[in-house]
């Protein structure tokens, strides 16, 4: 149990540092006006009165697919693809987490097991295997090493899972955050805030309202 503690707060260590290396993102954020227009790139078209009209084009989309199948091959490459690459050595450093519990586990799973063979064999009369017995475990007692047997392959089986969890986390990490890339912020958007009236409770409110406006392609006159 207290290496699933140690992990659960190397977790929490990971998205408090997360947060604070998104602090300067949240500082520009705060600073850029919510419906300030993209920089997108333009085309003019000449039509035969010689007025030139601008008119923008489509700026490719961020898809959240792409992400999460790049995050779903190799960790880490979804948040590259996000641009989000302050994240990568937290991925990996989660990820290394488990694994550093699978190959601690496995080693000592593997050494309480041959101890116990060889503490069975030993009390069936066979005692050949004993003098290989791992010096940490020569004074344990047979219910011991079962007991420290099961402990260290029921850890190692965890450790498998917990290296499952947090891979998926890292692809859900970049889907959800592929997908907040195409929140549009353009111009093209306008909100109002607007007092209202509950004529049910008879209580004052207030009421949000979001629209699409048309974009308008003014002509430029070239004479």
């Amino acid at each position: 149990m207290r290496s699933y503690r140690l992990f659960i707060l190397c977790l929490l260590l990971a998205g408090i540092l997360g947060s604070l290396s998104a602090q300067p993102d949240k500082k520009t954020l705060s600073t850029t006006p919510l419906l300030s227009p993209k920089k997108d790139t333009v085309r003019a078209k000449t039509d035969t009165s010689g007025i030139i009209t601008i008119k923008k084009d489509t700026v490719p989309k961020h898809n959240p697919r792409i992400a999460t199948r790049r995050s779903a091959i190799i960790p880490g490459w979804g948040q590259a693809y996000n641009k989000e690459y302050w994240k990568i050595p937290i991925v990996y450093g989660i990820l290394a987490i488990p694994v550093g519990f699978y190959f601690y586990n496995n080693s000592y799973y593997k050494k309480t097991k041959f101890a116990f063979e060889a503490r069975f064999n030993e009390s069936q009369g066979d005692s050949s295997g004993v003098s290989s017995i791992d010096p940490e475990l020569v004074n344990l007692s047979l219910s011991s090493l079962q007991n420290y047997r099961n402990s260290f392959r029921r850890d190692r089986d965890y450790s498998i899972l917990w290296f499952l969890v947090a891979w998926a986390l890292q692809v859900a990490d970049a889907t959800v955050f592929a997908h907040l890339k195409q929140f549009d912020v353009t111009g093209d958007l306008s909100m109002e805030v607007n007092p209202s009236f509950n004529q049910h409770t008879g209580t004052p409110g207030l009421s949000l309202t979001m629209s699409l406006k048309n974009p308008v392609h003014k002509p430029v006159n070239t004479r």
